[in-house]
């Protein structure tokens, strides 16, 4: 094989460059048509492709032009930790806090510029997603040791930063749901409504105590398979031991969870 077919050092430079219409974000990248050659000997349509070592993300770059290509349903994983830019790279000039920052920026101005030139109904979707401690507050604390103050702090059992698409792929990992699911997001009742694939879960993650009997039994209609709630959400107790019985009678094999 020839260099011309599976790049080099230099040509992948000069391609990060014209992706960002500028200097190249990013040292001694990977050559796209080598990670494309590699794919295509090792792997097949459907692989789920998972780099570790991401950097710039020309793992992905070169998957999505391989899907283009061939037609493929390939998908990849990009692992990279959050690597602070050098203050003399050029990625910290063009405003790159971190290498991780570069590589995401990369797979959507590739993407979008794949679907332009080749195929329009091209799949370039993608979720950051980070690592980070637990959503529930951590208590440490023996019976001795807490007072009446500490109690009314730990009414809600969720960290106050938290949004509710934290808790949503909290719940996913939970129970084991592919990540890469549609999500659709609506309101009902003028509460965040969150459901995941054909009905695989519904989710309403109200803190305020609006989440009333008429409300569950909307989110009944579409029977969904599993349901999730906060605990502060119910309007009160009489509806939080309720909701089972709702969902008995009107959804019989939703399994329901509250977190």
């Amino acid at each position: 094989m020839r260099y011309e077919e599976l790049g080099h050092t230099d040509g992948a430079r000069k391609e990060l460059k014209k992706i960002f219409e500028t200097s190249a974000p990013f040292d001694n990248p990977k050559p796209t048509g080598l990670l494309k050659k590699i794919l295509q000997i090792a792997g097949n349509t459907e692989d789920i492709i998972l780099d570790f070592f991401s950097g710039s993300a020309t793992t992905a770059h070169a998957v999505m032009q391989l899907n283009a290509e061939d037609g493929g349903n390939r998908k990849f994983i990009m692992v990279q930790i959050p690597e602070p830019c050098d203050e003399k790279s050029e990625a910290y000039k063009a405003d790159f806090a971190t290498i991780a920052e570069v590589g995401k920026e990369r797979i959507r101005r590739a993407g979008q510029k794949i679907k332009t030139d080749k195929t329009p109904d091209l799949d370039i979707g993608f979720r950051v997603l980070k690592i980070d401690s637990s959503n529930m507050n951590e208590v440490y604390y023996s019976p001795d040791q807490t007072n009446q103050q500490d109690l009314l702090n730990l009414v809600d059992n969720i960290r106050a930063d938290r949004s509710d698409e934290d808790l949503l792929f909290q719940v996913l990992l939970d129970w084991g749901v592919d990540l890469t699911l549609p999500i659709v997001e609506k309101t009902i009742d003028e509460k965040t409504v969150f459901t995941v694939a054909d009905n695989e879960i519904v989710a309403c993650f109200d803190r305020q105590g609006g989440i009333t009997e008429d409300f569950i039994k909307q989110l009944t209609a579409s029977q969904p398979k599993r349901v999730v709630f906060c605990d502060s959400g119910f309007a009160d107790d009489s509806v939080k031991i309720n909701v089972e019985q709702v969902f008995k009678s009107l959804s019989a094999h939703t399994e329901i969870k509250t977190i």
